[in-house]
């Protein structure tokens, strides 16, 4: 643990295998956005399906790597290329726990995935419909098949409790220093 974060207080989603859906592809992503916190990410997962099968699985790793554009949809974008030996992920569905931001809305065109599930929205840098959405731009040469709101409770919670949690202890991180500073 580090001083910006405590453990994660939610579970592992375990979805049925009988029913391999949007939200069981959903909760594979989910998963991954706990591992990102338990590291002390912002708790973003993302999975990448190729006929039915899980060909990528990421987690946001901006800190870590010191890399800005270490992002789970980026990071699961560059996995799912190298594995299927090419960068064009027509026919490829990423599922991720938030709406990608303005780069990885970008990196979804310019990977030609063909469809994006995301579970929270992002008025703020959502660019698949949050803040804007990206395929109303009338020159790109692809467009993105949207499924918004998978799971949206469950991501919304867990990406809420992350904030919640590291403002609380930044706030009584500020304390401690402010009482040690003044004794």
């Amino acid at each position: 643990m580090n001083k910006y974060f405590s453990e994660c207080p939610f579970a592992p989603l375990y979805p049925s295998e009988l029913n391999q859906d949007d939200i069981y592809y959903m909760k594979k992503a989910y998963n991954q956005a706990l591992k990102a916190w338990k590291i002390g990410e912002v708790p973003i997962g993302a999975v990448i399906v190729l006929e039915g099968r899980i060909i990528a699985s990421a987690h946001n790793l901006v800190e870590q790597n010191k890399d800005a554009s270490a992002h789970a949809e980026m990071l699961a974008i560059t996995q799912a290329s190298n594995i299927i030996g090419d960068w064009r992920l027509n026919e490829a569905t990423l599922y991720v726990t938030k709406e990608p931001c303005p780069m990885c809305s970008g990196a979804c065109i310019m990977s030609r995935v063909g469809r994006v599930v995301f579970g929270s929205s992002d008025k703020k840098m959502g660019f698949l419909g949050g803040a804007i959405n990206i395929n109303e731009v009338k020159t790109l040469n692809h467009t993105l098949q949207i499924s918004p709101n998978i799971l949206e409770e469950e991501c919304t919670n867990l990406i809420q409790a992350f904030f919640e949690m590291k403002r609380a202890f930044a706030s009584e991180n500020k304390k401690i220093k402010d009482t040690n500073a003044n004794t």
